[in-house]
């Protein structure tokens, strides 16, 4: 079967269509980063708007990128949650007035267990059962991954998620949006030694994290700061920042591993993408001798080819998740724990 994969939670448009048979065949991905860059966040309103210029341009050009015609597809996935509300009604209703006109069923998809998923879309996909560190913009969780819909969950941000942290620190250092690839730029600078900031929860006995105290402490820095922060100081800072961030995001899967038994760990989320995390993730698994997986640049943020996948991945276990009833719903707050197994 074929699947149409409609992702728009937030500021990314993303389609793209997967064969439960032949794999990944094509994706395309509008990002609205220019649009909200001046604003230093994402508008709601502005992104609605932006999907819906982009979700049928986007349709056309994946389907010629894999040679197919709109009748060719079988089912349409789409992100029904969470996200941005706007957003999410965007992808569900074109997804859903799609499954009509072509007489075809569709399915929501929980935008977490794309992300969970996407790794496995990688040349050398992990096997279940695996611990999975979901860090992203929104979200920061420790998962016990069994199988699709098998979601056990270990620990959470209490606070600011890691991406939030990014781009609120990167914000005080006067570095623009988004602020998680800006700050990873500047920190490769930066003296490791100059500012030792705090690590939240480092030696808690629980997989839980919080990071609004890091990002009052990089604040707590530029205020005290003598004079004008150079160009130089700002690297420093970024680089306390970011070893501060990785050691604690790696320490904690380290000890879920531990907890779990398990001996794979999957990284999932746009701040799966980021170098220094990926770095000592890797030393980490060289030293402990467990093996990590990380989904392929292309899908680390926001895309259309996780949610195709993992449409496919429930229709290929259970046809019936999708129906034809296209009265559709978003659910803008969706507690991953609600999902049933596929």
């Amino acid at each position: 079967m074929i699947v149409l994969g409609v992702e728009s939670s937030c500021d990314e448009t993303g389609l793209a269509l997967y064969d439960t048979d032949g794999g990944l065949l094509s994706h395309a991905l509008y990002s609205q980063v220019a649009m909200h860059e001046q604003y230093g966040g994402v508008v709601p309103e502005l992104a609605s708007r932006d999907h819906i210029r982009r979700a049928i341009p986007l349709l056309e050009q994946v389907l010629d990128a894999a040679g197919l015609q709109r009748t060719q597809i079988g089912a349409i996935a789409y992100t029904q949650g969470p996200g941005l509300a706007g957003a999410l009604l965007v992808g569900a209703s074109v997804a859903c007035a799609l499954g009509l006109a072509l007489d075809i069923p569709v399915l929501g998809i929980h935008h977490l267990e794309g992300h969970l998923l996407s790794p496995l879309l990688a040349s050398n996909p992990p096997e279940f059962p695996f611990v999975a560190l979901l860090v992203s913009g929104g979200h920061t969780q420790l998962m016990r991954v069994d199988g699709v819909g098998r979601y056990t969950l270990l620990g959470e941000t209490l606070d600011d998620a890691a991406g939030e942290a990014f781009d609120k620190s990167a914000k005080l250092l006067g570095l623009g949006y988004p602020g998680g690839p800006a700050i990873s730029r500047m920190a490769e600078f930066g003296d490791p030694l100059a500012y030792k900031l705090p690590r939240p929860m480092l030696h808690t006995k629980d997989f839980n994290f919080s990071f609004s105290g890091l990002k009052t402490a990089v604040l707590t820095v530029v205020k005290n700061h003598p004079g004008a922060v150079c160009d130089q100081d700002r690297a420093n800072i970024a680089r306390g920042f970011v070893d501060a961030i990785v050691e604690v995001l790696v320490a904690k899967s380290v000890n879920a591993l531990r907890h779990t038994g398990l001996k794979r760990l999957v990284i999932a989320g746009g701040v799966g993408a980021n170098t220094q995390l990926r770095a000592a993730l890797n030393a980490a698994a060289a030293r402990k001798h467990f093996k990590v997986y990380y989904p392929e640049l292309e899908f680390c943020t926001d895309n259309g080819a996780m949610i195709a996948f993992a449409g496919g991945l429930r229709l290929k276990h259970d046809p019936t998740q999708a129906s034809r009833n296209y009265a559709f719903t978003v659910r803008p707050r969706w507690p991953l724990a609600e999902l049933t197994a596929a």
